[in-house]
């Protein structure tokens, strides 16, 4: 429906942000002002510890520092309750005391024909319970039994069971003058195609009700009691209620335990979810029938930021994951991912919760991997990579999955996490013939050989020369924090040999985005002065144009990405020729003296873009010194490698 001139500004004017978050959230006192409507909270879109969601109750917006959501109290309600825009506009006006303008007489119809739908839903749900307690049921009540469906489960999930008889629920419905359209329209039952009475969609099932988010029976899906039946799970047909790709198996009371903190659960089938709901696990839901679609990827990630995929450990359940992982990528972001815990083979939930107990399932949840690992196991598992061939092989498939990826921070970080993992696959700890070994929760540790120690690679330039950088950087940030927001992938994972600095980092994290008050006071409070005066004492920094010019957000931002740049060079640079040392200890391979060309060509053009802004950062004859030595330690290890394949 369309609403009139200026009614949202009146909406928003009226509402109180604060109160519409207030019933999420827990406001944290010590960084909160109510009298100046300041207020700030844990988000409650994604698991944090730290107050990071602010609300600016004058302005009437929200904005989360640390997952980026951000939006006004109608589109709070529609994020949080799960509902549409013209829904959240009526929760609100409600609460406000607003009236909603006349709705458009054929969107009534439809809202009338749905809620119609619905309580033919609702009446076949009590048909099929009351069918469950009879003598037709007894094999659906000894089924039930075995699985460990006590009544109480039962009528917890509000489980029925369908006659075997053709008109049984038909019969029912029309004797409570349920018109025949509505049924059919219900997906309750299909027409005859030989000019006869309509028949039951659902005959001789055990019958599981499937609500939406708000607690509509929208659909059924039924588990056939004859083991010769063509389906042996049949869901309703689509129908104005039902979409299947856009529903999800118990979505309502998962969503409200992941509201309360519990780990949202990904199953393949209704009983899975109940045994994991009943052994504690209420965040849990299921698809419906089919592998997951992206409306409902969405609607996960609208419960919850890193849902947990627990697939059977069949070859079936493993083929669902991999699927899943393709769909996945180019919608990741970030604080927005996947983890799948595995099930032991040929088990699902229910058989593992049912044989080894909730505690065996909690473990497994725990283990639970990131997608990036299940990715490389997918492309490196059983086989063998025991040529230059098979290696540029596996780096272009891996390569395209990474392509796949939208945003240029995540797609940096499994980029990173892939050459960590092929580190370990090609390293000289490796099997004979290059095959893989996965091992959840691996992590690449590399040791440094002996010789690699009591090379040139062990000299100070390059550490002394990151020292610098890292310093210019975390200096610019003090200088100019509204930048921060923009680097803030690249921040955490600088990796700051020096306490001090990592300190700095860590805090300036932390505090950028605080307006009431300057970041520089707020480091020296928490740290004293020591460390900052240290850090603008560096000749390096102290001569900075963006230090010298706080605030600048455009020279900030030029700063920081040439800065970071540069360290990424090097440490990639340093990555490569530790591992090819590795590789020479270890037999190595033809590819080699390749792989440190390349590496040696993206440092000198960092050493290129150095030397044109010499001017600029005055880094003098010491910096001059640095870039010698880089140049000169590379050609030495060149010429070391070289011995040694001649040696052998």
């Amino acid at each position: 429906m369309s609403l009139p001139p200026g009614f949202l500004d009146e909406l928003r004017a009226r509402a109180s942000l604060s109160q519409v978050v207030g019933r999420k959230v827990i406001w944290d006192p010590r960084k909160s002002n109510q009298g100046k409507g300041d207020m700030w909270a844990p988000c409650p879109f994604h698991q944090e510890k730290t107050a990071s969601f602010h609300v600016d109750d004058r302005k009437g917006f929200y904005y989360c520092f640390g997952c980026h959501a951000k939006g006004d109290a109608i589109s709070f309600i529609t994020e949080t309750e799960n509902v549409g825009f013209m829904e959240a506009v009526e929760i609100l006006a409600r609460e406000v005391g607003m009236t909603m303008p006349a709705r458009d007489p054929r969107a009534q119809e439809k809202t009338d024909r749905r809620s119609g739908l619905a309580e033919v839903m609702e009446q076949a749900v009590q048909f099929f319970r009351l069918q469950l307690r009879t003598g037709a049921a007894a094999e659906a009540r000894a089924y039930l039994d075995r699985r460990g469906m006590s009544e109480q489960k039962q009528d917890r999930w509000e489980i029925g069971f369908a006659p075997d008889g053709w008109q049984a629920l038909w019969d029912h419905l029309r004797a409570k003058s349920v018109p025949e359209e509505m049924i059919l329209a219900a997906g309750l039952a299909k027409p005859s195609r030989k000019g006869g009475k309509p028949y039951d969609t659902f005959r001789n099932r055990i019958m599981f009700p499937i609500r939406d988010a708000r607690g509509r029976c929208i659909a059924f899906g039924g588990r056939a009691m004859d083991p010769n039946d063509n389906a042996k799970y049949l869901n309703s047909p689509e129908t104005e209620l039902f979409d299947k790709g856009r529903s999800l198996y118990n979505h309502g009371p998962a969503r409200s335990a992941a509201g309360k903190g519990q780990p949202l659960i990904v199953a393949e089938g209704y009983m899975d979810v109940i045994a994991l709901a009943s052994a504690g696990f209420d965040a849990a839901v299921a698809p419906l029938g089919t592998a997951i679609t992206e409306n409902q990827l969405q609607l996960l990630w609208r419960i919850a930021q890193e849902p947990i995929i627990a697939l059977d450990g069949d070859a079936a359940g493993l083929r669902a994951a991999m699927r899943l992982i393709d769909l996945a990528l180019p919608l990741l972001e970030a604080g927005q991912s996947l983890r799948f815990a595995i099930m032991p083979e040929k088990m699902d939930p229910d058989d593992l919760i049912r044989d080894r107990g909730a505690g065996a399932m909690q473990k497994l949840l725990e283990q639970a991997v990131p997608m990036v690992q299940l990715l490389w196991r997918r492309e490196t598992e059983g086989k063998v990579f025991d040529s230059p061939e098979r290696r540029a092989a596996l780096d272009a498939t891996l390569r395209a999955h990474v392509q796949k990826i939208r945003d240029p921070s995540i797609r940096g970080h499994y980029g990173q996490a892939i050459k960590d993992l092929r580190w370990q696959l090609f390293s000289p700890r490796r099997s004979a013939a290059g095959r893989k070994t996965w091992k959840p929760g691996a992590k690449a540790t590399p040791v440094p050989l002996t010789g690699t120690k009591s090379s040139l690679l062990a000299a100070s330039d390059a550490a002394a020369q990151m020292h610098l950088r890292e310093a210019v950087v975390i200096a610019a940030a003090i200088a100019t924090p509204r930048v921060v927001v923009e680097f803030e992938a690249e921040l955490e994972r600088m990796v700051c040999a020096d306490p001090d600095l990592a300190r700095l980092r860590d805090l300036v994290l932390r505090h950028a985005h605080r307006e009431d008050r300057v970041l520089s006071d707020i480091l020296v409070e928490e740290i004293g002065p020591t460390a900052l005066e240290n850090l603008h004492a560096l000749r390096h920094v102290a001569i900075n144009p963006c230090v010298r010019n706080p605030g600048d957000i455009e020279m900030a931002r030029m700063t920081l990405t040439e800065e970071l740049a540069k360290l990424h060079s090097q440490r990639g640079l340093d990555a490569e020729i530790a591992e090819a040392l590795e590789d020479v200890a270890g037999g190595g391979d033809e590819s080699l003296t390749w792989r440190l060309s390349q590496a040696a060509e993206a440092r000198n053009r960092a050493e290129r873009s150095e030397h044109e802004d010499k001017a600029q950062y005055d880094t003098g004859d010491n910096g001059a010194r640095i870039n010698r030595g880089e140049r000169e330690r590379f050609q030495a290890l060149l010429e070391q490698i070289g011995q040694r394949k001649s040696q052998r």
